[in-house]
């Protein structure tokens, strides 16, 4: 079991600015819960875990973070981050009649990347009450990236988008457990098909 870090021995953080060595001990804590978080669930999360998996003695773990909670919401925070900003990269590159397609490629590429990130953001977050909370809030922030991609900007546009949102976390843990084995190009074919019909159909709609 690694053993975890002592201020008494200088190699690991000498010559670091103060502020460095504080950022780079949060990167490792937050490294740790995914690799945690990501494989094992709740059940083998704890700050000591943590902190024994980022070869940290405990009180680094209080500079950054207030407790255990703190950090899984930082840790989801930090893949959301993530995961926009190459969603809209990818979106922008993208010409007028692909946006979908490259905002549904982008997100299945990166949960399937590293699938402990889908786990975290589609499974885990579920399983406590704060992050839960965090996952709702974040839920219709990707609901607007969504309707920017294919909507009109209108309340109807907005419902839909939550819908596809909603379903499509769904649709993405089931691929990753298995439960629907499609290859990687046509879950994207399909999703963007899906959604752009969806999109379509509800233009179509009397209006809010």
């Amino acid at each position: 079991m690694p053993r975890p870090d002592d201020s008494a021995k200088p190699t690991r953080w000498a010559g670091v600015p103060a502020a460095d060595r504080v950022s780079a001990r949060r990167a490792l804590l937050l490294d740790a819960a995914l690799e945690l978080l990501g494989t094992e669930g709740w059940s083998g999360t704890s700050v000591r875990a943590i902190c024994q998996s980022a070869r940290l003695n405990p009180r680094y773990f209080y500079e950054s973070f207030t407790d255990l909670d703190d950090l899984v919401i930082a840790l989801y925070d930090q893949l959301i981050d993530e995961l926009r900003e190459q969603v809209t990269d990818a979106v922008e590159a993208a010409g007028e009649h692909d946006r979908m397609r490259a905002l549904v490629r982008a997100t299945v590429e990166f949960i399937d990347a590293d699938h402990r990130r889908g786990r975290v953001l589609y499974v885990e977050a579920l399983g406590n009450e704060k992050l839960n909370r965090r996952r709702v809030e974040t839920g219709f922030i990707i609901a607007g990236h969504v309707d920017a991609a294919g909507g009109s900007g209108d309340p109807l546009s907005m419902i839909t988008a939550s819908i596809l949102v909603g379903g499509f976390s769904e649709l993405l843990l089931a691929w990753l457990n298995g439960l629907i084995t499609v290859t990687r190009e046509q879950l994207i074919d399909t999703a963007t098909a899906l959604f752009t019909a969806m999109t379509d159909e509800a233009g179509t709609l009397p209006r809010c």
